[in-house]
């Protein structure tokens, strides 16, 4: 069920988390729920003293795999385990992550959980410290738990996916990344194949480029930015898919005049222009959203979220 295996971990949220081994992450009170660019574990923080009840009540058929309990206030994180893990970081994929995001929507709503709660870090059912209680071994698919909330009246609507948040969290922040940079990316690609009339090395290491600067920029308008390694897995995809089933980038006629350049600056045109001007290796483009201003900025709030609970 829980798969990482060189997972981030904690005894205390503001002092930081780090990744240690397996076996010592479980002598921790708090675990990355789930291993890195895959989600197989849906957690929902619950910030009240009734925790255990809301999780539990009136959902027989659906419930938690695991509550994991702060004895002291009440406070407890509610897990769901999936089947089949959803890929946080492939283009090809959004639409399932985009699903995911709302069921787990879905699932907070069910027991008023925390907005704020990214789900990356999670009380370790195994700690002392905690009290854990194991409700079942089934593991759940989307649509199974799709109809349960929707039958609940708790699965938000089809134009909740549609929305733009202005602090978006958790799963959330790889929908919006995709959703929102996949245009510019399109506009940046086919720009570049202006320039020839067949993809040359240049023109592909200015795409690469060019989507990384973009996927940074988005990213660093999180409150809480995704994970280096999400990132570079983000980039890479996007960069798969276009070179390789974009038609944009495909199709010699690209370049025909019936394709003007548009006459406005964009964000990928400014992209465009800035790796003309310097194009930054792979290990620089990704230096931006690395070590500890990553930390910083991905774990503060989660630990002044989760310490108290």
């Amino acid at each position: 069920m829980w798969l990482p295996l060189w997972p981030l971990a904690s005894d205390d949220l503001l002092q930081g988390i780090y990744r240690t081994s397996r076996h010592n992450a479980l002598e921790l009170r708090y675990i990355e729920a789930n291993p890195q660019s895959l989600s197989n574990l849906l957690v929902i923080d619950i910030d009240h003293p009734d925790a255990l009840m809301r999780a539990m009540w009136n959902r027989k058929a659906w419930q938690p795999n695991a509550i994991v309990e702060n004895p002291a206030n009440g406070h407890a994180h509610a897990v769901w385990a999936l089947a089949e893990p959803v890929t946080r970081t492939e283009y090809a994929r959004r639409k399932p992550l985009a699903y995911a995001a709302a069921v787990t929507e879905g699932l907070r709503r069910s027991v008023d959980g925390d907005k704020g709660y990214s789900g990356l870090m999670t009380k370790n059912p195994t700690h002392e410290q905690w009290e854990a209680s194991w409700l079942t071994d089934h593991l759940y698919n989307l649509n199974e738990l799709t109809e349960h909330l929707t039958v609940a009246d708790f699965m938000p609507p089809d134009s909740w996916q549609r929305t733009k948040r202005k602090n978006p969290v958790g799963l959330g922040r790889n929908c919006t990344l995709f959703e929102t940079v996949r245009w510019d990316v399109y506009r940046v690609a086919r720009t570049i194949r202006k320039r020839n009339e067949h993809p040359t090395p240049e023109d592909q290491h200015d795409l690469e480029a060019a989507i990384a600067s973009l996927c940074q920029g988005m990213n660093a308008t999180f409150s809480e930015a995704l994970p280096a390694t999400e990132i570079a897995a983000t980039i890479r995809s996007f960069y798969k898919w276009i070179t390789t089933r974009y038609t944009g980038w495909l199709d010699s006629r690209t370049t025909s005049k019936k394709n003007p350049p548009p006459t406005t600056a964009t964000p990928a045109d400014k992209a465009v222009s800035l790796v003309a001007v310097r194009v930054a290796s792979p290990a620089e483009s990704l230096a931006a959203v690395t070590n500890s201003r990553e930390c910083r900025l991905r774990f503060k709030r989660q630990g002044l979220d989760d310490n108290d609970g």
